[in-house]
């Protein structure tokens, strides 16, 4: 348990962690504990808001600081994948290219433009969420690992090598299941209780991404990769507060 703990912390963050066994009988439980990393990051946010707001800080700061937070926490892996996907979509191109595309460490010009869009709309989100709110967009780093955790033991792989398919192959499906469901429970009801409008309205969007996430994946590439993970994460998380933005706004 303890290695899958510091495997998943190794991997999907940037947080100092000792060095762990990456042999595959110890990969069993990553997954499981994928969502505590949205934990660290909610935390930070939620502690980043509040001082922003005790210090008075400019909203704008405020934004720039709550749309890095989650990039420097990971290490941008999330995001790499966003900006590979994208890549890989707007191609137009067969399945076996667009898998190749994913694989490739030149960064297009769609990776670069939609990057920009990303970062820009995020900006805008962050500096609309009301500090009333902002335990739920805490609560919501969580969900969203929860959701793309569930994905990696849960939908096809596209591919039969790679990181993710080495952890889903791996992987204690039904104890990992079963605890990634537990997270979604807690993490879901926690930010309908903490708002019932914005809450709901954030679980709800994040539901109807995610079955996307599966169509779109299935029909563009036969399956899910790491790449496709990262890129549902980012937009997941993304949604999620644009939806906390309009109750608010209501």
């Amino acid at each position: 348990m303890l290695n899958s703990f510091l495997l998943a912390f190794s991997m999907y963050s940037k947080i100092p962690v000792p060095k762990p066994d990456w042999s595959k009988e110890k990969m069993k439980y990553v997954m499981c504990f994928f969502p505590l990393i949205g934990l660290v990051v909610g935390g930070l946010i939620f502690g980043f808001a509040w001082l922003c707001g005790q210090l008075s800080l400019p909203p704008l700061f405020r934004a720039a600081g709550l749309t890095l937070i989650p990039i420097l926490v990971t290490g941008g892996i999330h995001m790499d994948g966003f900006l590979d996907t994208t890549d890989a979509l707007s191609s137009y191109q067969t399945r076996e290219r667009k898998l190749e595309i994913l694989k490739d460490s030149h960064t297009g010009a769609f990776a670069i433009i939609f990057g920009g869009v990303y970062l820009v709309a995020t900006l805008g989100m962050w500096s609309a969420v009301p500090d009333s709110l902002m335990p739920v967009m805490a609560v919501s780093f969580v969900f969203s690992r929860g959701l793309a955790g569930m994905s990696v033991v849960t939908f096809k792989n596209a591919r039969k090598e790679g990181l993710l398919a080495t952890f889903s192959t791996n992987a204690e499906k039904y104890a990992t299941r079963a605890v990634l469901a537990l997270y979604l429970l807690v993490s879901g009801a926690g930010m309908v209780l903490l708002s019932p409008v914005a809450g709901g309205l954030a679980v709800l969007g994040s539901g109807l991404l995610f079955l996307y996430y599966r169509r779109m994946s299935y029909r563009e590439f036969g399956g899910i990769t790491g790449d496709l993970a990262g890129w549902f994460m980012e937009l997941c998380e993304l949604s999620m507060g644009i939806f906390v933005v309009i109750a608010a706004c209501l």
